[in-house]
């Protein structure tokens, strides 16, 4: 226990040690089952003086969640180096260490906590959501994403989120089994996509020229051509029958 007289801080470094005291206990308990009275304990100050800082609860929680925000999004941040299966795998385990690290936290910040509703809180969300959209589609190389694309990468950035908000509920399936998952779930949708649109499949042509046979992406390909019986023949849609 140290001694001597506290060093005064001031206004702005208090109101970040609230929030830094705020996060850390929001990532044990949900946000709703902590209490003021905690936060200014843990933070060593009185109940008055947090409301000095902060006008209530749910300003401090805007605020804890603000830098949540701002931390979970640049978990997708990544350089462009190397095949795309490597680079989103990588950016998984960071998604996953985040979600791992502030279980009750996340989930406060993507369903909502006690802001739910709040314009504030539902503009964070969004603005999470939209970074993590970006980073995909700058990993991809395109500047003007098509129609399709775009569906892709928002529809696996939205699995991404109910996979983890789904895992913290009793983390059943190991997180490094599950990050490799979301990387193949990505593939495979861009592969549904592409079998449908000649954009997308050049798209998925070009990024899987530059995958390594031992990558994420050609992992999935051994996984699934072993679950085909070798005496299942491939279907030709009658479009391509009428054409041959």
């Amino acid at each position: 226990m140290t001694t001597g007289t506290r060093r005064r801080m001031g206004v702005e470094e208090r109101r970040q040690q609230l929030i830094g005291v705020a996060l850390e206990l929001f990532s044990l308990r949900s946000p709703d089952d902590v209490s003021i009275d905690e936060i200014a304990a843990a933070a060593g100050i009185s109940r008055p003086l947090v409301y000095h800082y902060f006008p209530g609860k749910l300003s401090l929680y805007e605020a804890a969640l603000r830098r949540a925000a701002d931390e979970l999004a640049q978990r997708f941040v990544e350089p462009r180096e190397g095949p795309l299966g490597a680079r989103l795998l990588r950016v998984m385990g960071r998604f996953f260490a985040f979600v791992d690290d502030h279980g009750p936290g996340f989930s406060a910040l993507m369903r909502g906590g006690p802001a739910v509703g709040s314009n504030r809180t539902n503009a964070m969300i969004d603005e999470v959501r939209q970074a993590a959209y970006e980073q995909i589609v700058t990993h991809i190389g395109i500047e003007n994403p098509p129609a399709r694309l775009q569906l892709v990468v928002r529809s696996w950035v939205s699995l991404a989120e109910s996979t983890a908000l789904i895992w913290l509920e009793g983390r059943k399936i190991p997180r490094a089994e599950l990050e490799l998952q979301l990387v193949h779930d990505f593939a495979a949708l861009a592969a549904v996509s592409a079998a449908y649109d000649a954009e997308m499949a050049a798209i998925l042509g070009r990024i899987l020229a530059d995958e390594p046979a031992d990558g994420p992406f050609g992992e999935l390909v051994g996984r699934l051509v072993g679950l085909v019986p070798p005496s299942v023949e491939p279907a030709v849609p009658d479009s391509r029958r009428s054409s041959a």
